[in-house]
């Protein structure tokens, strides 16, 4: 089955619903899937539930599906970069569900391995912990997560082959490996994609198995936030 597809909007075509539940990787902006949520936008979707570390800044990244208000709820740990989020979110438009950042990869990561339910102490006795199973383990409290699983994981990586085996660089690994295994369907965007065979079997991050179409595009790499060091008087 040939995976590799044109362009971003061809990658989702017939993958997109209303009311669907969408993972999309990265971490601030780094190793975001920007042209797959940019095609997601184009679709029109509506009623979105979207797992993400972050929802990217105004008008960029997962910035740019709530500008439009295609995103019904977040389930995410970290939101602070974007006014229109807060927005939503404080004017009663938006639905959060807030994860201490460990607690939500390894909810990606157990839906990814069929795993339903895990207990861990993070957020007990805290608003996180509100509604949720309790048990003591060794004269320990926890509190019971679930593994999470969604309709669509739109992923980046760095190279894939023809067969969808992925290499993520640096910073990308975050949270892009385990959505690609916790999505129904998996479609990535790649910066290059090589002939099958010329990957590196010991440094591949994500096997082929995992993964359903990809695109190769060009990413524009903004930086989250500039700080440079003042020029020294001369």
């Amino acid at each position: 089955m040939r995976k590799i597809f044109p362009d971003a909007k061809a990658a989702l075509e017939g993958l997109t619903f209303d009311g669907m539940t969408v993972m999309s990787g990265g971490f601030g902006l780094c190793g975001i899937p920007e042209h797959l949520i940019a095609a997601l936008r184009d679709s029109g979707a509506k009623g979105l539930t979207v797992i993400s570390n972050n929802a990217g800044v105004d008008g960029f990244g997962l910035g740019q599906l709530l500008g439009t208000r295609q995103i019904a709820k977040m389930i995410s740990s970290y939101v602070g970069e974007n006014k229109e989020f807060e927005r939503q979110y404080l004017a009663g438009e938006l639905q959060l569900e807030f994860n201490p950042q460990g607690t939500l990869a390894e909810r990606i990561r157990a839906g990814g391995a069929g795993i339903p339910a895990f207990f861990v102490k993070t957020g007990v006795a805290t608003l996180v912990a509100e509604g949720k199973e309790e048990r003591e383990f060794n004269g320990e409290r926890y509190i019971m997560e679930t593994g999470l699983v969604a309709d669509l994981s739109i992923v980046k990586a760095w190279k894939a082959d023809e067969r969808g085996n992925l290499v993520f660089r640096k910073t990308a690994r975050n949270f892009n490996p385990m959505m690609a295994t916790a999505g129904k369907v998996c479609v990535v965007e790649v910066e290059e994609i090589v002939p099958t065979g010329s990957l590196d079997p010991d440094c591949i991050h994500t096997p082929g198995v995992y993964v359903d179409r990809i695109v190769q595009t060009v990413p524009e790499k903004r930086i989250e936030q500039r700080t440079v060091r003042q020029r020294e008087s001369v």
